[in-house]
């Protein structure tokens, strides 16, 4: 899409977005009229700068359904953080959002080459974690085949790789890098006719060798290094 014609759209989208909080009531409503936001009309892309945005402590105070734009009984699903430190933080989802999440996971794996019949072994969590899900149903949207294994039993994961054949990997990085060991010792690499061809990789940080946290996009060219050491 041509650079002018996503910033009308973008534009557009962001007038619509800043009505339906407004009409919602609540903290951004409150948060827009004190920035002197009192319509769509009133901001254009340049203004996104000054505009109040949403922060994990927001959610927080919040929880669970403080921060619901649309009444509690159009939300169908749940998803949030794996609530390691105490509470989850949680966000909720209407048939929309679903929708709306699962073609943005439909994208990221046709940029990754999946397609309608691409198999795709799917290693992220299935719970409050959003990827697992969203990768499913992104991987229905496309049209490819996707294997629901979700994370952990990695002999078994190593299995169904061998027998079923799939060209996508989905999981964390952290995970992305055990399961290619595991891979390795079974004798399965590039040379061996391993199928994968690509992997969708994100979600959680994990700590490298070096005591630096992982944080995702910035660093996966050391993951793309530790899969090339096992000849994955």
């Amino acid at each position: 899409m041509p650079a002018d014609e996503r910033a009308v759209l973008q534009a557009e989208r962001l007038r619509g977005l800043i009505g339906r909080l407004l009409a919602a009531g609540g903290l951004q409503a409150g948060r827009l009229a004190e920035a002197g936001v009192t319509g769509g009309s009133d901001v254009r892309l340049e203004d996104l700068a000054r505009l109040p945005t949403t922060t994990k402590r927001d959610l927080w105070d919040t929880y669970p359904f403080g921060l619901l734009a649309v009444p509690r009984d159009e939300v169908v699903a749940v998803h949030g953080s794996s609530g390691t430190g105490g509470r989850p933080t949680l966000v909720s989802y209407t048939r929309g959002d679903i929708a709306l999440w699962s073609r943005m996971c439909a994208r990221a794996l046709a940029a990754a080459g999946a397609g309608r019949g691409t198999i795709v072994h799917n290693a992220y969590g299935y719970g409050l974690f959003t990827g697992g899900l969203g990768i499913h149903q992104g991987a229905i949207e496309l049209g490819a085949t996707v294997v629901p294994v979700s994370g952990g039993m990695t002999a078994r994961q190593v299995t169904l790789i061998e027998d079923l054949r799939p060209e996508i990997l989905t999981c964390t990085p952290s995970y992305a890098i055990r399961l290619g060991e595991a891979l390795a010792e079974a004798g399965l690499t590039q040379a061996t006719g391993l199928s994968l061809k690509a992997g969708v990789f994100g979600a959680p940080s994990y700590v490298l060798p070096s005591g630096e946290l992982f944080w995702g996009q910035d660093r996966l060219e050391l993951l793309e290094r530790a899969l090339k050491k096992l000849a994955l």
